[in-house]
């Protein structure tokens, strides 16, 4: 790896247009691993001066598993907005489960838990299967981009499989959630974020709403129904849970296959074995490798000291898991792409705790499913140019990658 050039705000979009910025996580891994970043006050929306940046793995795990001293809530997990976000608009983040600490996270978790049981992930195998195969089999072009033609798709087709959203509707579900991420990003920041979520939490609250009324076999049913302790999901929980699933379920799934597919082909023995072998391992070195989600936060509850440095009650704290993921400490030879790669204990779905991702199980069984559908229908996919990465300070997506697809 190259020198670190210099010091940097590792939220800043513009380093993410490049990749991850190994060689700066590296240094501060090695030197200054909770790292102080100046910011301009309100430049991230904000009113503060800045963060504690946490890039060792051990120490994203710690914070993980703590939320007594490091809140979700307060701040929310989002580490950088508009510099015009207002904090009104932070607030009102705080009725997605993302932002929530316990004990209000443990009893709506407890609720919507129920659509992510095992035996309700593999009730969807066989029509995600099925899914997977028209997708890819349904490509006819010798070339495209990957990311809307095959890496989008089934991760849509999956959150309307799993909610009853008609199939015609996943179009707006795709332009709500890129706009709500991608407001960092020329080419999504046409869009209001605000008024995209807005569209998705009406859409959601009115699915929720009818099945209050005329209740049928499905997902939203079960979670509008369901009471735990005589705690039940309202129609405007329900709208901020499935706000939250379209990022989660969609944006991030996303770009692990478009991550995974571009290593795939940057790393063509890797490629070979895969088509032959299909390792059970990859899907994982696939998140680790793409790690889509680069940086959540948490804000410190109380004055606390994490390896060594005083943190202050108020400061927020943002955990990289782009620099996590490639710890020299726990990953050997962490920038080789390895699909047999075991064990891996990548923090891609979170670093346990409260907040691990409700959704893991569905994310691994959809990547699974569409990179074998791909190795059975296109064997000789190759790469057709440069992979365009989204600006973002907190999403490592890739938002085109074109292909040669036979």
């Amino acid at each position: 790896m190259a020198e670190p050039r210099t010091r940097i705000d590792p939220t800043d979009p513009d380093i993410y247009l490049h990749g991850i910025p190994h060689a700066e996580f590296a240094e501060m891994r090695a030197d200054d691993p909770v790292r102080w970043i100046p910011q301009a006050r309100g430049s991230a929306g904000f009113d503060d001066d800045g963060y504690w940046a946490v890039t060792r793995h051990a120490d994203v795990m710690a914070v993980s598993r703590n939320s007594e001293i490091y809140s979700s809530r307060e701040n929310t997990a989002i580490a950088r907005f508009q510099p015009d976000m207002t904090r009104e608009g932070i607030e009102m983040q705080q009725a997605i489960l993302l932002n929530m600490d316990p004990p209000q996270h443990t009893a709506q978790r407890a609720i919507v838990s129920r659509g992510f049981t095992p035996r309700a992930i593999n009730s969807l195998r066989t029509a995600l299967s099925d899914r997977a195969e028209r997708i890819v089999s349904s490509v006819t072009a010798a070339e495209g981009d990957f990311v809307t033609d095959i890496a989008c798709e089934l991760p849509l087709q999956a959150i309307a499989e799993l909610l009853g959203v008609p199939q015609e509707d996943r179009g707006n579900v795709f332009e709500w959630s890129n706009s709500m991420i991608g407001y960092d990003d020329p080419e999504f920041n046409g869009a209001d974020p605000m008024e995209s979520a807005m569209g998705l939490l009406g859409y959601a609250m009115q699915m929720a709403d009818e099945r209050q009324t005329c209740p049928r076999d499905d997902i939203v049913t079960t979670l509008v129904k369901a009471e735990i302790q005589g705690e039940h999901l309202s129609v405007d929980e329900f709208g901020f849970f499935v706000l939250m699933l379209a990022v989660a379920g969609n944006e991030t799934t996303r770009n692990a296959i478009s991550h995974g597919m571009h290593a795939l082909l940057t790393n063509p023995e890797q490629w070979e074995l895969f088509k032959d072998a299909r390792p059970r391992t990859a899907v994982d070195e696939f998140v680790r490798w793409g790690s889509p989600i680069n940086v959540f936060q948490r804000t410190a509850t109380q004055d606390t000291v994490l390896s060594g440095q005083p943190i202050g009650k108020g400061q927020r704290v943002a955990m990289f898991y782009g620099s996590a993921n490639y710890d020299d400490i726990v990953f050997t030879d962490p920038h080789r792409f390895d699909i047999l790669r075991s064990p891996n204990p990548h923090l891609g779905f979170g670093g346990s705790g409260a907040h691990f991702c409700l959704g893991a199980n569905l994310a691994r069984l959809e990547i699974d499913l569409i990179f074998n559908a791909i190795a059975d229908h296109m064997p000789s996919i190759a790469l057709a140019g440069d992979a365009q990465r989204l600006r973002s300070g907190w999403i490592n997506g890739i938002k085109h990658l074109p292909v040669e697809y036979r």
